[in-house]
């Protein structure tokens, strides 16, 4: 079959809400359970100077290895692309490093000493949710 199935929308919008759910459900329990005030959800939380600057050279390098490996790619024939030069493979990779470079600091500079674990167990939840994704096929959806 060629195209999207019938009820391929509806899927779709019932697997982002079970995603978000559980995403705004296990950080307000482990909030509760750390003792650590709720951050602004679209907004940069920056511990220090120090952190934005560990930051923003995180986020730059991530730019240029983007922009190179677009680059490399475009020169080749689609079929023969370089795998962790793709956009999504690039992607997996800033978020954890933003996320632990977030949490080491934390734990050396924070205030209060639990932001490093929400910051920690936020990390190997989405892990474990996106590796349970790609498992399950997007719970069927993915029907290749």
């Amino acid at each position: 079959m060629y195209g999207l199935g019938p009820k391929f929308w509806q899927e779709l919008f019932l697997l982002i809400t079970i995603v978000l759910l559980s995403l705004v459900s296990f950080n307000a329990v482990m909030r509760k359970l750390l003792n650590v005030e709720k951050k602004n959800l679209f907004s940069s939380h920056y511990v220090n100077e120090k952190h934005k600057k560990i930051d923003w050279m995180i986020r730059i390098i991530f730019l240029v290895v983007l922009l190179i490996g677009h680059f490399v790619n475009i020169s080749r024939d689609p079929m023969d692309w370089i795998w962790f030069f793709e956009p999504w493979f690039l992607m997996m990779g800033l978020v954890p490093a933003t996320e632990v470079a977030r949490a080491i600091i934390e734990y050396k500079y924070a205030e209060n000493r639990n932001d490093y674990k929400l910051t920690i167990s936020q990390l190997v939840f989405i892990f474990i949710l996106f590796f349970t994704l790609f498992w399950s096929d997007f719970f069927g959806m993915a029907n290749l």
